[in-house]
């Protein structure tokens, strides 16, 4: 089988992969790096969870080690554009993962933040730029940002752009790109628009393709419950008290919400550890060594954290807030069901996740089957326009492609895992230049065919057919104990405590 070793990169890239534990390229990095490294353009067809992130980073850091040049002011030497500013950010986190031995100049720049951060980085000048179109505009517009010496184009996630508006961005943006370049270009889906330019941007390209990995494993029983935010906490403390209830990984969008779950379910009386980027790698090892012994059978974790999570015999999955970034979601659940073993996810989904639900069930081509939990389950939920997506039909999206959710404590933020070969999500990416470092992760990969969807139409339209006795209002009448998903774990075989394996 191909290694990285095969692929001929340089022996810094070689010493960052292996240090991270990456052995294998995945099937689009086998396909892809060869041909970036001799230079052609690539047309990639392949969704995010496949690999692609470093199909096109580590050939593109193999370009920059062997061709070492000192960054020229307001100018970068790759661009990089991203629909969103979680998947900017998760590309940055895996360009300086890879690149930590490289001495590199990286920056991500989007909306949302502030403009004189970014325009500084700009201005020092850029090995590698990492970008959403919109904001990329904003700084072109005010002569923060040149590409006389760009010689590396991405466009990543192009479907995406399309769906989110940003075409008409692109189209600005490819007129001032120098005529002598490489383009990559990636996309999970082809339709017309998308192909139309891909024709424009790439020459004579090469084209690689890979099979989605968009789907549920067979043996994770799934479920969704409907509960307001402010009483998810509780929600969480009785699901964990169950006895039957074996090592569970509880996902947080964000670094300061694990904390929070973590302090929560102590003053609950119910031991718990979390592990995120704020922790220091003695932390994170202490924290997964007491979840691997079961002395903490409750590990909190945000994805960026997770990518570094090889733990046998995980039984629950808990999504306390539901992941921004939908593939986030089958990477998660994927830490359960493993080695022919059975397991459970269940994700809590409050009325500003809403939209975050959808694009779950139209990424995996399933309804999740929903409990609902809120105090008046009988009520359409509470969505705010703003966390409606946008599609081809409308709804509402910031410029930095994600979901807008309402102001509070409850907006979504933080994003996927970074350095992953095989998959990703986000760092903090405010724009900021930085020296490549290290990231902790561990490859994972997530798929099979998905189970029998149960249920049928939206999520609101099961809460109001549900017997009118409202039994889940307030004191839970109907226990979650009997649900089959709080059942243990099992082996098709009736054998216990399911192992861990790739």
């Amino acid at each position: 089988m191909t290694s990285f070793s095969d692929l001929g990169l340089a022996q810094p890239l070689l010493k960052a992969l292996e240090r991270e534990g990456y052995e294998r390229p995945t099937p689009i990095q086998a396909q892809a790096i060869p041909h970036v490294i001799a230079g052609r353009d690539l047309l990639g067809i392949a969704q995010t969870g496949t690999g692609k992130t470093a199909a096109f980073a580590l050939p593109i850091l193999h370009r920059l080690a062997n061709a070492p040049k000192r960054p020229v002011r307001g100018r970068c030497r790759v661009l990089v554009l991203s629909p969103t500013r979680e998947l900017a950010s998760q590309i940055g986190e895996s360009f300086r993962a890879y690149g930590r031995h490289l001495n590199l100049r990286i920056a991500v720049i989007f909306g949302g933040v502030g403009h004189r951060p970014q325009s500084e980085a700009l201005a020092r000048g850029l090995d590698v730029l990492v970008a959403t179109p919109g904001r990329l505009i904003d700084h072109m517009q005010t002569g923060a940002v040149s590409f006389a010496e760009t010689e590396v184009v991405v466009l990543d996630e192009a479907d995406q752009m399309l769906d989110m508006g940003f075409i008409h961005a692109i189209k600005k943006i490819v007129p001032r790109l120098p005529k002598e370049r490489q383009n990559l270009f990636f996309s999970a889906t082809m339709p017309r628009e998308i192909a139309a330019l891909a024709s424009d941007l790439l020459r004579d390209p090469v084209e690689v393709s890979v099979a989605p990995v968009a789907t549920t494993a067979e043996r994770i029983d799934q479920r969704v419950i409907f509960v307001e935010a402010a009483r998810k906490r509780a929600l969480l403390a009785e699901i964990l008290k169950d006895e039957k209830l074996g090592r569970t990984l509880v996902f947080t969008r964000t670094k300061h919400g694990a904390d929070r779950v973590v302090r929560h379910l102590e003053q609950d009386g119910i031991r718990a550890a979390a592990i995120h980027g704020n922790k220091s790698q003695s932390q994170r090892e202490r924290a997964l060594g007491s979840f691997r012994t079961g002395e903490t059978p409750i590990l909190v974790a945000t994805d960026i954290a997770a990518r570094g999570i090889d733990v046998e015999g995980v039984t629950h999955v808990i999504n306390f807030d539901l992941p921004n970034v939908p593939e986030s979601y089958v990477h998660r659940i994927g830490r359960t069901a493993r080695a022919g073993a059975d397991g459970s996810a269940i994700s809590f989904c409050d009325g500003e996740e809403r939209a975050y639900l959808r694009a779950i069930e139209k990424l995996t081509r399933q309804k999740i089957p929903a409990i609902d939990r809120r105090a008046n389950p009988g009520a359409e939920p509470e969505e705010p326009a703003e966390a409606r997506p946008r599609g081809r039909n409308g709804g509402s999206r910031n410029r930095a492609g994600k979901p807008a959710a309402a102001k509070g404590r409850h907006s979504p933020n933080g994003g996927r895992n970074a350095s992953q070969p095989g998959h990703h999500n986000a760092g903090n990416g405010h724009g900021q230049v930085s020296r490549s470092h290290q990231q902790d992760s561990a490859p994972r990969r997530s798929g099979a065919r998905p189970p029998a969807s149960q249920g049928s139409g939206k999520p609101q339209q099961r809460d109001q057919q549900r017997s009118p006795d409202r039994r889940h209002a307030s004191g839970g009448a109907d226990r979650l104990e009997s649900m089959d998903f709080m059942r243990p774990a099992r082996r098709r075989g009736d054998a216990p405590t399911p192992g861990r394996h790739h």
